[in-house]
């Protein structure tokens, strides 16, 4: 089974200006990522590739022994490319070294690093035992629940109760069905994924892995203080 695991981190980041590789903790962002894949290479006999389009981030990759010849292009470097694009381009290309395709793709997320080795193959046995599968994706629950406690704006400028509850059938959290919130932490594809042209991770042959844990991404200037205060004062309740 040919499994690649693939990195995709650019240089162009606006939130929170190189932030892959900005410090947290005492490291930079990337070597949590990094580090994990150590430990997933040596259990799923994978091979890891690094997708950034920043000479920065390149010797980040190198210091922790990640070296490629890859080089992302402009095009896929940019605030409007889409990850879907960015995997498959990478994945292209280490496929044309070999003649050979991947069985499958396991991407992980820079900036959502708040994951664990069992997560990962967890996920991965869920994705075995589901054929039909072609894409998977880590969740947390949702702390709001758009049939419960969600509202939006009619057209006539009056909110009310979102769609999925505009009969107000759903009077309870317990009754309500329940809904996820995508952590961006990592994904799991078949191959056949990339030949459907989806430019989402989402498809009608998608499934979840639940983590049972804090996970989030760092989009914002808080969310990094954040992150960095769970792991700075050993406040998480896992290992990484």
């Amino acid at each position: 089974m040919n499994i690649l695991i693939t990195i995709c981190a650019r240089g162009g980041s606006k939130g929170i200006p190189g932030k892959n590789i900005k410090l947290i903790n005492g490291k930079p962002l990337i070597n949590y990522t990094i580090e994990l894949k150590d430990r997933l290479v040596t259990k799923l006999n994978a091979k890891t590739v690094l997708s950034t389009d920043d000479e920065l981030i390149k010797i980040a990759g190198e210091k922790c022994n990640l070296f490629t010849e890859y080089v992302r292009p402009e095009h896929l470097a940019t605030d409007s490319a889409g990850k879907m694009d960015t995997i498959k381009d990478v994945l292209l290309y280490e496929e044309s070294l070999t003649n050979q395709k991947y069985d499958f793709i396991l991407d992980l997320d820079v900036t959502s690093p708040l994951r664990t080795f069992e997560d990962i193959e967890n996920a991965f046995n869920l994705m075995l035992e589901q054929p039909e599968a072609i894409s998977l994706f880590s969740v947390n629950p949702a702390a709001r629940n758009p049939y419960f406690n969600m509202v939006e704006e009619n057209e006539n400028g009056f909110f009310s109760l979102i769609k999925t509850n505009s009969d107000g059938s759903v009077m309870t959290r317990q009754s309500a069905p329940k809904v996820y919130d995508l952590n961006a932490s990592f994904y799991w594809y078949r191959r056949s994924f990339f030949d459907t042209g989806s430019k989402s991770p989402i498809t009608d042959k998608s499934i979840v892995y639940v983590m049972d844990h804090i996970c989030f991404d760092l989009d914002h200037p808080i969310d990094f203080q954040f992150m960095e205060y769970l792991l700075q004062n050993d406040k998480l309740d896992f290992k990484l």
